[in-house]
This record gives structure tokens, sequence and C-alpha cells, in this order.
């Protein structure tokens, strides 16, 4: 038998969590005689932790290379052809085809596929306006990224910056910009930061960052970013100020990277991310498939579609999508939208749906909020904790939870995401049997009391 004839091309766009993932389980499950793997990564990297970034520009990671979690090199020593600084610019469908250009020398080629994986990820939402592309303005989602941001860091003589946004990366990189000894200052469109919690709990963080030294502008839009007469960022303006800044980080968010999909005709979502089935293969095409930060995912709690960027998901993605490639079957359910970050020692957590969500899927709730304890009152280093938690109104179904407090609070979250993914009710959740001890919780969780109280709540309306 000729093994050469009968073996497929699996061809992989992106080179980091989804895309390698895939690649990598791919290979596990078919060796290079039955599976050919070429993939294309446009950047300097592969396979790293974007999440990870905020933490190396602060200096708690001391060495970019930590952040990797396996090079080019470990890629191709397990038959992987990975052609680095290659940007693909085309997918031909009807073809089976990508078109690829080489960045550092222009040169084209097209490679032909048997199967294909969409792993482009998202990039940085950078406002339409004024000086956005200024030097010393720079979004935060890849390694190169992060590196361009340090290089300015390390040549800029003055130290004020100006951070846009207050989702996790702006917050993130605002407590990352105080550490390397900036005067910081956040301009939010929000009325408070962490728009992913509702505003009552994101008071809790605006505090906690003007605690820090950041000076919090809420409720503005920044409307154009100020250059000198070198060309270089000076201020960025909003309708009623202007914030000096020697450097500016975009922290608004990310959009899916699929303007290669749609012009190939692939479907998107409402939210601009590719739209798969449960197997992580694009809708109404049986060779195509996509995964990470490119795609929408299906919200467990509401029914809906929705676009999450976090590694976690595009490294399950990548798995799913490589077993399936590689012969085998595995799906991907869907999310609850479980979430942690901090702001120095104050940690923020949320899951399943805030107010706002609830309300646009049309679900009518109770809310309840309690202060409680990390530990037992009276053991060493208890500290206050703040926990909100949405209930379905009559079925008492558990819809969504924020955590606000100091250590010991964020992984706390995870409880809650465990219960939202089993579709518990508040009532059911009160019986949890949980880990106690007095250096680990008081006698009653303070999930357990929220749910307790919700309990309540539910059997009142």
């Amino acid at each position: 038998m000729n093994m050469s004839a009968a073996r497929e091309r699996l061809v992989v766009i992106g080179g980091d969590a989804a895309g390698m993932s895939a690649a990598s389980q791919a290979r596990r499950l078919k060796g290079p005689g039955e599976l050919e793997i070429v993939a294309f990564e446009r950047g300097h990297f592969t396979s790293y932790s974007a999440c990870g970034i905020p933490y190396w520009v602060g200096g708690d990671v001391e060495e970019r290379d930590q952040l990797i979690a396996r090079t080019p090199e470990e890629h191709r020593a397990r038959d992987i052809q990975l052609r680095m600084r290659t940007e693909v610019t085309e997918i031909d469908v009807a073809g089976r085809r990508v078109r690829a250009r080489a960045l550092d020398s222009g040169e084209e080629s097209w490679t032909s596929y048997d199967k294909l994986v969409i792993a482009t990820g998202a990039r940085p939402i950078r406002p339409e306006m004024p000086g956005a592309d200024a030097p010393g303005v720079h979004g935060v989602q890849t390694l190169d990224d992060g590196q361009a941001l340090i290089d300015t860091l390390a040549r800029t003589r003055g130290r004020t910056a100006v951070v846009v946004g207050a989702g996790y990366i702006g917050v993130e990189m605002a407590e990352a910009l105080i550490n390397r000894g900036y005067q910081v200052t956040v301009v939010n469109r929000g009325s408070e930061p962490m728009s992913t919690l509702d505003p009552d709990m994101g008071r809790l963080v605006h505090e906690a960052m003007e605690g820090l030294g950041i000076t919090m502008v809420n409720d503005a839009a920044v409307t154009k970013i100020l250059t000198g007469d070198d060309g270089r960022v000076r201020a960025v303006a909003t309708e009623d100020a202007e914030y000096p800044a020697d450097v500016v980080v975009l922290g608004i968010g990310v959009r899916p990277e699929t303007a290669l999909a749609k012009a190939a005709g692939l479907p998107v979502g409402d939210h601009g991310g590719l739209l798969t089935d449960l197997a992580m293969r694009v809708r109404g095409h049986e060779d195509i498939w996509a995964g990470g930060d490119c795609v929408e995912v299906l919200d467990l709690v509401s029914g809906q579609e929705r676009h999450i960027a976090l590694g976690t998901h595009a490294n399950k993605h990548g798995q799913v999508i490589g077993a399936n490639v590689g012969g085998g079957y595995a799906t991907f359910p869907g999310v609850v939208g479980t979430a942690v970050s901090k702001v120095c020692d104050l940690e923020i957590a949320r899951t399943g749906l805030r107010e706002k969500d609830a309300r646009r899927a049309g679900l009518r709730f109770e809310t309840v909020t309690i202060e409680s304890t990390s530990r037992a009152g009276y053991y060493p280093g208890a500290s206050p904790m703040t926990v909100k938690m949405l209930a379905e109104r009559r079925t008492g179904r558990l819809l969504g939870v924020q955590i606000v407090g100091r250590e010991g609070a964020g992984k706390r979250v995870d409880i809650a995401a465990v219960a939202l993914t089993a579709g518990m009710t508040v009532e059911q959740m009160t019986a949890l049997d949980l880990g106690y001890a007095p250096p680990f919780s008081p006698v009653w969780d303070p999930v357990l009391v929220a749910a307790r109280k919700a309990a309540l709540k539910v059997r009142a309306s």
C-alpha cells in the first residue's frame, strides 16, 4: 500500500492555544504517515499565555519565555510543519486551499488542505479616531504586542500613562503600569470599571483602584489621542478634559479576527465570531473547524451565543477539534461565563449572568448581596468578601454570581460555575457539602450564605 497517497493534509491557521492544541491532539491520534500537518503563524511565538502579558509587563513574571508553553522547534519535533511569520491572506473553500504570504520576504504561495482549522484569534479594538495609531499607543493581545509595549516603556522618559477602558485587560494593565512606577489614569466609558460585573459590584473595584493611586475617570469617552511635534502620543482627550500621557494602552476589549473567514463566505454570528456546531465544525462545512477567540460559543445559562476570549476555552476547543480531526469524537457543549481577575490584593470573579444579561434574555429574577469573610471570623487573616447572586424567580434556578474580596474570594466562583453547569437551584446549593475548617471558611461558606438568602427570596416571590 502506498502510504503517501493515503495521507491527508491538515492546515491550521493560527499558532497559539486553539490552533496548536488542535494540531498536537490530531498528531497524538494520527502519525505522520496518516496525517500531514501544516500550521501558519504570522507572529514570532507559538503556544503562549496571552493572559499572562499584564503580569510580564508589570514585573510579576520576569521573562517573556516563561509565558511560552511550547516553542516552534518543539512543535516541529512532533512532525508539525510550522511556518512562522507567515500570514494566510485567503481561504479558497471551493478549491480547498489557502494562500499565505511570508511577512519577511513577501513571497506568496498556495497550500491545499483536506481538513482546515481556523484559529485566528481576536484583535484589540482600536478606536477610529485621530492619533489612534500614533507611536506610544498600544493594544495588548499577543506576545509581540507585549514586547512592543515593554520596549516603549524602556525608551519613554516620562512617567504618565493613560489606559483606555476598564475591562479585564484595562484593569490589569493599570496595575502593571503602577507597578512600573507610572502615574496612571484610566478613562472608562462605563459608570464603573469591570463592566462584566453589575455596577454595584464594580464600585468595589473602583475603590480598590483608587486605593492603589490610579485615577479613575468614569462615564467618559475618548474623542482623540493628541500627539506632539515628534508625532508621538502626548495626551488623551475626552469631550471635557485632556489627560497627559507618555504612553497609552488600549484596554477596550477585543473583536473576533474573522475577516479572512468572512471573505471566504463562512458563517459568523451577531458578535462577529464564527459559528460552529458542538464538535467545533464550522456550520455547513464538513471539513472546516474553528476554535479559540475567533468563534462564538453557547451560553448555557441564557441559551444565547456569546463571544468570550479566554485561553481556557481556546485550549478546550483545540482538544475537541484535534480529537475530531484525528478520527475520534469530542464536543464542546458551551460556557457559563466564568472569569477571575485581581487589582493588587482585591480578587474579582464572576460567572453566569449579570442583571442586564438576565433582562436581555427575558428572565425574571431576584438578586441578593451578602457580606461575609474568607475564613472563620475569629481566625487570623479573615478578610471581607461581597457575594452577589441572581436566581430565577419561581424556579429558583441559579443565574449568576459575582464575588469581590481579598485572598480566598476569587476561586470561590468555581462553586457557582459548577452549580450553573449542572442547572442547580439556589435551594439545592444550600445543601452542597463543601470543605470546612476555620482557616479556609466560615461554617457557612459565603457562596452558601448567598444561596440561602436567595432561596428565601425566591420562596417569597
